[in-house]
């Protein structure tokens, strides 16, 4: 019995309105897809025979109308094919199903055995390219969930489009043996990658300094966190508290020649801060205030308050830092500030909680803590910052004479064990009543951790060496109301017609005004860094005595001084040697908190320290321990000034008041220090 292969029956055919044949259309055109869920694909089956001798006439005769019909019928069994299969569950190998559904059923047939039906070529196809494309999405999301995090300058295939994901995939990918179908997908995959180049992505910018930790680093904050931040405001609290035993005893507990220790056997507040930093679309701001002892020792240091009007002194005086300025989007960053600044000079920070040790040596402790005037920071990478500076004199919150000083820092940190801070400044006229002498300075430091062990109980070693050298120059010349000031030199003792010699040296001869000095600290960290050990010292070298710290005698200051300095002078030539040491232990139960106890121990060759008897005079009218108003004179026994600038006519003066009186100074000073310090 003649039949065709492959056919779709009706089942419910007899139950059905009769096929009627469309105007100019084939018969199979009538079929529509909605009939799809009723096709049933079985064998003939007897009783049915009048139904199959229609369909096959009804197919004949559109095969002999023409020859585009045919093209018509394939074209449908394209489009009903992928419907009709999608009633039967997805099938891993798709060639294998798309035979077995041309097979005929295991339902008995009375019909004549029909042979093995060749497959559809073109249904053949299509389950090829499904399963290809299967394969590809399994290759692709294997591939997907094997990449990390950790390819940060690569494509994120995640974020790229559909149409590139398959590119940002390596050409060798890893997975479990796949039927042909797959391994084609995979090699088409391969080629693709092989021949197509991703451009890598830019690495983006880093903070300077922010990509290593640096709090092991002397001078610098050992705070990791931030207790509280916003986008506009990040706030700044900073509390210094210290006992001071000194060992010489002063009766009138004031201690001298440190920019740290004011007072003795007291508990005083150093520096109580309030502040914090403004940022904000660029624009940035800050600010800093300094009660209690900073807020006038601090300041007595300083000549350049002294000229002019407006009392500069007590305008700025309860401020460590103040300024405002702005950030430019440039290279890794430039900052251009203007204000009062801390001026890093002798690595030490003028905040002792950043510090290894409370006292420093006398290369950070006599040369200048702040600057007001203008920076500029620029930032060429993550570890370079070139900063340079125009400000108002050497520490300084005017300027004692007309010329202004240039300065600034490199500061270079080319590997996380290392720092680099060179500071120098020059130009500027800086000593009040004397605008013709100028002076250099550089100080340079470098600090080394050469040992890092956070599993051990000493779990942290580093040290820090800073060295500094400067000198003052300017001609002997006499002024236009005729007082004469000597000049100096930054070499030796050089000729100068002009010059009319001095207590260390004769006349023609400009002395030589120079500063050296270094200190040397080795810290050790233990238990997490929850103690620290420091051990360090310095020397000086400062003839002229111009960055001398000067004793608080009688009420002494730096600009009272400049007039004269009749007990503790400052004149060209004056010897200054001293050397120091010092061992700190810390507690450091939280990063906020520090306990310190420091014993120092500080020699100078001539006598410097307070002793026994103090530097502050009898009050006028005896009243013990009372400054007379007038440091730059002598005073008498009796407390009442001498109103003499030299010691001959002050002793004539004193003879009915018991006597010239002086202060009681010492070549050796021993000090423990006891501190607690806080900063949030």
């Amino acid at each position: 019995m003649n039949f065709l292969p492959d056919l779709y029956e009706f089942s419910d055919v007899m139950d059905r309105p009769p096929l009627r044949k469309a105007a100019g259309k084939s018969p199979l055109a009538i079929v529509s897809l909605d009939d799809c869920h009723s096709v049933k694909r079985t064998g003939l089956r007897t009783g049915k025979d009048s139904n199959l001798k229609i369909m096959r006439t009804l197919l004949r005769k559109a095969v002999a109308a023409s020859a585009f019909p045919p093209l018509l019928v394939l074209s449908l069994a394209v489009v009903q094919a992928p419907r009709c299969y999608a009633q039967a569950p997805a099938q891993p190998v798709a060639p294998a199903k798309v035979a077995a559904l041309n097979d005929p059923p295991a339902a008995p047939d009375v019909s004549p055995a029909r042979p093995a039906a060749p497959p559809d070529p073109i249904n053949v196809d299509i389950a090829k390219e499904l399963a290809a494309m299967k394969a590809r999405i399994e290759v692709l999301e294997a591939e997907l969930k094997s990449r990390t995090a950790a390819a940060a300058t690569e494509a994120s295939p995640a974020t790229l489009p559909p149409a590139r994901v398959a590119l940002a995939l390596p050409a060798a990918v890893a997975a479990p043996a796949a039927p042909p179908a797959q391994a084609a997908v995979a090699q088409m995959s391969s080629d693709s990658s092989s021949s197509t180049v991703v451009p890598p992505t830019k690495k983006p910018k880093i903070d300077p300094f922010s990509d290593w930790d640096w709090t092991w680093l002397n001078g610098n904050p050992r705070n990791k966190d931030v207790a509280f931040d916003s986008k506009f405001f990040t706030p700044e609290i900073r509390a210094d508290v210290t006992y001071t035993y000194d060992f010489n005893k002063p009766v009138d507990n004031s201690m001298g020649g440190s920019s740290e220790l004011f007072r003795s056997n007291e508990i005083q507040l150093e520096q109580l801060g309030l502040g914090g930093d403004f940022h904000y679309d660029n624009v940035r701001a800050r600010f800093m205030t300094q009660f209690g002892m900073y807020s006038t020792a601090t300041i007595r240091n300083d000549p350049s308050y002294a000229k002019g009007q407006w009392d500069i002194a007590d305008a700025d005086r309860y401020l460590a830092e103040a300024y405002g300025g702005y950030h430019i989007n440039a290279l890794n960053g430039i900052n251009i500030d203007a204000g009062i600044f801390m001026s890093y000079i002798g690595l030490f920070s003028y905040y002792n909680f950043d510090n290894w040790a409370y006292q420093p040596s006398y290369v950070s402790s006599n040369t200048p803590w702040f600057f007001q005037g203008l920076r500029i920071q620029i930032f060429p990478n993550p570890h370079l910052k070139i900063e340079p500076w125009f400000i108002n004199g050497w520490q300084s919150y005017g300027s004692s004479n007309t010329r202004k000083g240039l300065g600034g820092q490199i500061k270079w940190t080319p590997r996380p064990w290392m720092n680099i801070v060179s500071n120098n400044y020059g130009l500027g006229h800086d000593d009040l009543y004397i605008p013709n002498r100028g002076r250099v300075h550089t100080d340079d430091s470098i600090e080394i951790k050469y040992y890092d062990k956070p599993g051990k109980t000493l779990d942290k070693m580093a040290f820090s060496f800073t060295g500094d050298m400067g000198c003052e120059f300017g001609p002997s010349t006499t002024t236009s109301t005729g007082t004469y000031l000597q000049g100096v030199g930054c070499h030796g003792d050089r000729k100068d017609a002009k010059s009319i010699g001095g207590d260390n040296f004769g006349p023609g001869i400009n002395p030589k005004q120079s500063f050296v000095g270094w200190m040397l600290y080795d810290r050790n960290w233990f238990k997490k860094d929850k103690y620290g050990l420091t051990i360090g010292g310095g020397m000086i070298n400062n003839p002229g005595r111009y960055l001398v710290l000067l004793p608080p005698i009688n009420g002494e200051t730096a600009s009272s001084a400049a007039i004269n300095a009749p007990y503790f002078t400052g004149s060209p030539s004056d010897p200054f040697k001293a050397w120091d040491s010092s061992l700190t232990f810390d507690y450091m139960p939280r990063q906020w908190l520090t306990f310190r106890w420091e014993y120092d121990y500080r020699h100078a060759s001539v006598p410097y320290w307070s002793g026994r008897g103090g530097v502050t005079p009898p009050g006028s009218g005896g009243v013990p321990y009372t400054n007379n108003g007038s440091p730059q004179f002598f005073a008498c026994n009796n407390g009442n000034t001498s109103g003499q600038l030299t010691f001959g006519p002050a002793t004539a003066a004193c003879t009915s008041q018991g006597g010239v009186w002086f202060p009681d100074l010492r070549r050796d000073e021993s000090l423990v220090d006891i501190d607690i310090m806080v900063k949030f």
